[in-house]
């Protein structure tokens, strides 16, 4: 089945979406040889994934995962993610974007994993803060109505994705991306309407924007920060300038918001720079007590901003800052992280 879809991507051509999906199908089967699925994700790799391909890859997936039973919670709800893959070594900025927004009384579906290209992936932080990441789906759904958030761990949720690993692994020790490595932002199980994704190259904007506006999603924003010409991140920050395209409610094209343009004040990248788990437990506690760089403080403050007007529960990025420094330096989120650890050990 793999092999005449790899031929017509070594002649360059686009997949169509149901030659997409039928080859995400095959990828997925346990009976189809490693070979094959090596050499279909390296050609795939090698032409370029298009939106329509990505978009593909991700319904079938999607129809795959474990469904939490979320749908009444969905499309009032909003999952913070990344790519990763930027080695840029930054802290966990949308693990405390989560406890922040879900203080102000917004709905979060959190999906994520722990560190693959990082010393600490979101999973691991948010395990470290009190969440289980084995919880059932009716734990989840209890989550979101005493919490306001729930923790999608991406592996509990999508067994498909172990019969792609060896071949998977085989590429990477050749230094090599897959389309796989963009799937995790777009397959969140509980399907939240909303999305603030970030990607960890600006080629890669457009081609989110547009898969996400496939998938259905309501509205969202789509970002990277240049940290110099050579190095970027997979988020905004008040340290960086950053590329970002809006989609569906809020489309726009392409454009550049700047720390300055929301009254921050622009920080060195350092004031970023995240470590292991214990590490980055140390710097939460540091935000909370207030002793954390102003980079930081202000990137998590822009971020629950940028959500909550993705929302429409602000009517600008601007309005929604003060709405979050509160809940983060003010108390409301260091009482969630307490009430999490709680609602998990009960």
């Amino acid at each position: 089945m793999l092999h005449p879809l790899t031929e017509m991507l070594l002649a360059r051509h686009d997949l169509a979406p149901s030659a997409a999906q039928a080859a995400a199908l095959a990828l997925a089967q346990p009976d189809v040889p490693e070979g094959e699925k090596i050499d279909f994700l390296a050609a795939l790799a090698m032409k370029g994934e298009t939106a329509a391909e990505i978009a593909a890859f991700a319904t079938v997936y999607r129809r795959q995962a474990k469904d939490p039973g979320v749908g009444e919670w969905a499309p009032r709800a909003i999952d913070i993610v990344g790519t990763g893959g930027d080695h840029a070594g930054g802290f966990n900025i949308s693990t405390l974007v989560t406890f922040t927004l879900a203080s102000t009384g917004a709905v979060v579906m959190k999906h994520g994993n722990v560190g693959m290209t990082s010393k600490c992936g979101s999973a691991d932080l948010i395990a470290a803060l009190g969440v289980d990441l084995q919880a059932t789906p009716e734990k989840s759904r209890a989550a979101l109505r005493e919490l306001g958030f729930c923790f999608f761990f991406a592996p509990a949720y999508h067994s498909a994705f172990r019969h792609v690993v060896p071949a998977r692994k085989a590429l990477a020790a050749r230094g090599q991306r897959t389309i796989f490595n963009l799937l995790g932002p777009l397959i969140n199980p509980g399907r939240p309407a909303h999305t603030l994704l970030g990607v960890y190259a600006p080629t890669l904007l457009p081609k989110f924007a547009a898969a996400l506006e496939a998938l259905g999603s309501t509205a969202g924003v789509v970002a990277h920060g240049v940290i110099d010409a050579q190095r970027g991140i997979d988020e905004i920050t008040s340290t960086t300038n950053n590329h970002v395209i809006t989609y569906g409610r809020w489309r726009e094209v392409e454009c550049a918001w700047q720390p300055e343009d929301f009254g921050l004040t622009r920080a060195p990248f350092a004031d970023l720079i995240g470590g292991d788990v214990a590490m980055n437990v140390g710097i939460t506690k540091a935000i909370l007590c207030g002793t954390a760089p102003q980079g930081l403080v202000d990137t998590i403050v822009l971020n629950t901003a940028v959500a909550l007007w993705i929302l429409g529960q602000t009517p600008s990025v601007r309005d929604g800052l003060p709405l979050a420094r509160e809940a983060l330096l003010g108390g409301a989120v260091a009482k969630k992280i307490a009430a999490t650890g709680e609602f998990y050990r009960s």
